[in-house]
C-alpha cells in the first residue's frame, strides 16, 4: 500500500463559516461543541478501500430530502492522486442514499484553497420505499477512496485553485 495522504480538521473558524452556511443561525457554543466531536475519517478493516466519513451530528433524512453536511475535514494528498467520495455502500443499498454530484472529486490542490479544502457532502435520500434514514453522530454516512490518476503527454495545465466546486473552470 502506498501512503499518500493525511486527513486533518479544518480550523474552527472555517468550520463555523461552513456550518452557518449549511444550517443558518446556530450558536457559537453549539458549533464549537460539534467541532470538538469531529472524528477524522478512517478505514474499518485492513482490507477496506474506503475511509468512512462520520456525521458530526444526528440527522434524519426523509425520502426526497437533501442535506448539505460540512464535515470539518480536509485531505492533504500527493500530486497525482484524487479522493473520491461515495455514500456508504449499505446506506446506498438500503435507502438509495445518493450524493447530489454522484461522486465527489477532491483534487490534491483543494487542500490549499481559501476555504482550507473543507469537504462538504451533499446527500439525498432517494428512497422509493418510504424509508427515513437516521444517522447518529459519529456514524459513517459516506466513504472516501484515494485513486491515482494520469494525465496526457501534452498536458499544460498551470492554473491555481482558489475555491471549491467550479473554481477551476472560470464559471
Amino acid at each position: 500500500m502506498k501512503r499518500i495522504a493525511k486527513f486533518y480538521k479544518v480550523s474552527e473558524k472555517q468550520f463555523t463559516e461552513g456550518w452557518k452556511d449549511a444550517f443558518g443561525d446556530v450558536s457559537e457554543e453549539e458549533i464549537s461543541r460539534i467541532y470538538e466531536g469531529i472524528c477524522l475519517p478512517r478505514r474499518a478493516t485492513a482490507g477496506s478501500a474506503g475511509y468512512d466519513f462520520y456525521s458530526p451530528v444526528d440527522f434524519d433524512l426523509k425520502p426526497g430530502e437533501t442535506l448539505k453536511m460540512p464535515t470539518g475535514i480536509r485531505a492533504q494528498m500527493e500530486l497525482g492522486w484524487v479522493l473520491k467520495i461515495y455514500p456508504r455502500s449499505g446506506l446506498g443499498f438500503k435507502y438509495r442514499l445518493q450524493l447530489n454530484n454522484t461522486v465527489g472529486i477532491i483534487d490534491s490542490d483543494y487542500f490549499d484553497s481559501d476555504n482550507e479544502g473543507h469537504i462538504f457532502i451533499k446527500i439525498t435520500n432517494d428512497s422509493n420505499e418510504n424509508k427515513t434514514l437516521h444517522v447518529d453522530a459519529g456514524t459513517g454516512f459516506a466513504q472516501g477512496i484515494f485513486v491515482e490518476y494520469g494525465i496526457t503527454v501534452d498536458d499544460e495545465a498551470d492554473g491555481v485553485r482558489n475555491g471549491g466546486m467550479g473554481s477551476t473552470t472560470g464559471k
